[in-house]
C-alpha cells in the first residue's frame, strides 16, 4: 500500500469507527461496502480493508446475503488502542474514562509490587529517568512533554512487573493518559502531590520495596479517579 493510500485507509478506519463506537450505526445496523465507498469517495477496495481491521476488533462482522453488521457493545475488543481512542473521543468519554481508571487502579499497584521484586538495574534506571522528566515538564504547561514521560513511566512498570500479561497493557495505559490529556481532563499542571508520588515509586522499586511500591501506586490511582471526579463528572 502507498504512503498515499495507507493514509486514506487510516483516515477511513478512523471516520467509521468513531462513527460506530460513537452509535451513528448502533449495534445490528447493516453497512454497505457501496454506499460507503461511495460516502467516503474511495474504492470498494479500501472500503473491504477497512471492513477487516474492523472485524478484527470485533466491532463489525461480515455475512454473506446480509453484509457488514455492526456487532452488540459486549463483544467488542475493548483492550484495542483504536477502540479506546475513538471511544474517548465520542460523547461516553466521562465513564469510559472512569471504566479504564478503575481497570489501572487494579493492575498497577500490583505490577508495581512485583516490579519491586523482579525489575532491572536498566529498568530502575530508565524508570527514574521517567520520574525525573515528569518533575522537570510539570510546571508551565508542558503537558505534552509531561504526556510522554508519564506513558513510559508506566510502561517500565509493567514491563519491570515480569508478568506478560501485565506487559501487554501499556498500550491501554498509554491510550488512557493520552485521552486524558488531549481531551483537557487534565488541569492545566499536573497535580503536585501525584508528581510526588511517581518520583517515590520510582525509588520504592530501586529499593525492593513492594509493600511501599504497590501502596504509592494506589495512591496515584485513587487521586486519578478523584480528579475525573471534578473535571469529568
Amino acid at each position: 500500500m502507498t504512503t498515499e493510500g495507507h493514509g486514506l485507509h487510516t483516515h477511513v478506519l478512523d471516520s467509521l469507527g468513531l462513527a460506530i463506537t460513537a452509535g451513528e450505526y448502533p449495534p445490528g445496523s447493516v453497512l454497505r461496502t457501496d454506499r460507503l465507498a461511495e460516502r467516503f469517495d474511495v474504492s470498494r477496495t479500501v472500503i473491504r480493508e477497512v471492513v477487516r481491521v474492523l472485524e478484527s476488533m470485533h466491532l463489525v462482522e461480515s455475512r454473506r446475503r446480509v453484509g457488514v453488521t455492526v456487532r452488540p457493545t459486549a463483544e467488542w475488543n475493548v483492550y484495542d488502542p483504536r477502540v479506546i481512542r475513538w471511544r474517548l473521543a465520542g460523547a461516553d468519554r466521562p465513564r469510559q474514562l472512569r471504566s479504564l481508571t478503575v481497570l489501572r487502579s487494579a493492575i498497577e499497584p500490583v505490577a508495581a509490587g512485583l516490579a519491586a521484586r523482579h525489575a532491572t538495574p536498566e529498568q530502575c534506571a530508565e524508570l527514574t529517568e521517567c520520574a525525573l522528566g515528569m518533575v522537570a515538564t510539570s510546571r508551565g504547561h508542558q503537558l505534552e512533554g509531561y504526556l510522554k514521560h508519564d506513558i513510559s513511566f508506566h510502561r517500565v512498570v509493567l514491563n519491570a512487573s515480569g508478568n506478560e500479561m501485565f506487559a501487554r497493557l501499556g498500550d491501554v495505559v498509554a491510550e488512557v493518559l493520552a485521552g486524558r490529556t488531549h481531551h483537557r481532563v487534565m488541569f492545566e499542571d499536573p497535580d503536585p502531590a501525584a508528581v510526588t508520588l511517581h518520583v517515590q515509586v520510582a525509588e520504592a522499586v530501586r529499593e525492593g520495596d513492594a509493600d511501599r511500591a504497590e501502596r504509592l501506586t494506589r495512591e496515584i490511582a485513587v487521586g486519578a479517579l478523584q480528579e475525573l471526579d471534578v473535571l469529568a463528572p
